[in-house]
């Protein structure tokens, strides 16, 4: 909890250096769980639904992240940095779940996180706009390259049987999102904990989510008790531990490197999906995520300066 007597925000978090690895294996510890957490929200989709499942998820990695960060001395945001944690905890936890989940009934979770992997692209993109960060030639490409292969997808889930195109369109909205949370949260974890970050976005997320609450009591009620433990697995691990090494990794790193980590989600989903539920995104689908994934590798590249060039031969 914030407390009056806290430090002022105004001045950075203090360093804690660590190893080396250590952020390296924050980012192999997210991308894990979040992998799992395709397969775990496609496994519920019979028995909660979208709203349900995020006011669920979202109220157990609050508590989890509240009982954290009880009695320490955590900085007071600022009115700004309020405005970002709002909107990441609305956008972010809020809408993207909602979105995902809404998703992951109409498209198998391999589809799905094929799909969000178009998300370093929109970054890219949204650096552009608002960083001034300049719009390449390869960033181009890249967006081109990267909608083609979703619209491959698309075409691809629209044709398989028992797959619905707004899947694909609830998909891409959830990775919108995400950039532009991403976006905002990079400024936010270079004054304040990634605990502290996370903990305050999570529960602003379980607010923005409180109109399901009747919804997620009747789930709860009528559903198994593997599936009602299942949404505690998702807020302890791919929510309260995984964002938080994630806004931890971002400390580290830059958002782009970052983002640029994710392309490993997909094929750790595909063979958890495979394994545990026995399904596997339609073969065209495959086609459209390495064009995908090709045109996000593409956006990424940085155009070669004169300092770059090899010398010309004497």
């Amino acid at each position: 909890m914030t407390t009056g007597t806290a430090t002022s925000s105004s001045a950075p978090a203090p360093a804690t250096p660590g190893p080396a690895w250590l952020p390296v294996a924050a980012v192999g510890v997210t991308l894990v769980l979040w992998a799992s957490a395709f397969v775990a929200i496609r496994h519920l989709a019979d028995d909660f639904g979208p709203g349900s499942l995020s006011l669920g998820r979202l109220l157990v990695g609050s508590l989890v992240l509240g009982a954290f960060v009880a009695g320490r001395r955590l900085p007071r945001p600022t009115g700004r940095q309020w405005v970002s944690l709002v909107t990441i905890g609305v956008l972010w936890y809020g809408v993207y779940n909602v979105a995902l989940n809404a998703g992951e009934q109409r498209v198998d979770a391999g589809t799905a996180v094929m799909l969000i992997q178009v998300s370093p692209v929109l970054i890219a993109l949204l650096a552009a706009v608002f960083l001034a960060e300049r719009f390449t030639p390869y960033l181009a490409l890249g967006l081109a390259l990267a909608f083609a292969g979703v619209a491959v997808i698309a075409f691809s889930t629209s044709e398989a049987e028992d797959r619905d195109p707004l899947g694909v369109v609830l998909c891409l909205v959830a990775a919108l999102v995400y950039s532009i949370s991403l976006v905002l949260q990079k400024p936010l974890v270079a004054r304040l904990s990634a605990l502290h970050v996370t903990w305050l976005a999570c529960t602003i997320g379980a607010v923005a989510c409180l109109p399901w609450l009747g919804e997620l009591v009747g789930d709860v009620r009528d559903a198994p008790t593997t599936s009602v433990l299942w949404v505690v697995y998702l807020g302890v691990f791919p929510t309260a531990i995984a964002f938080t090494t994630y806004a931890f990794a971002l400390q580290h790193m830059t958002a782009s490197s970052l983002g640029i980590t994710t392309y490993l989600v997909p094929p750790i989903t595909i063979v958890l999906s495979v394994l545990l539920l026995s399904e596997a995104p339609p073969a065209m689908a495959y086609v459209g995520g390495v064009l995908a994934l090709v045109g996000v590798a593409v956006a990424r590249r940085k155009p070669r300066t004169v300092a770059q060039e090899p010398a010309a031969a004497a």
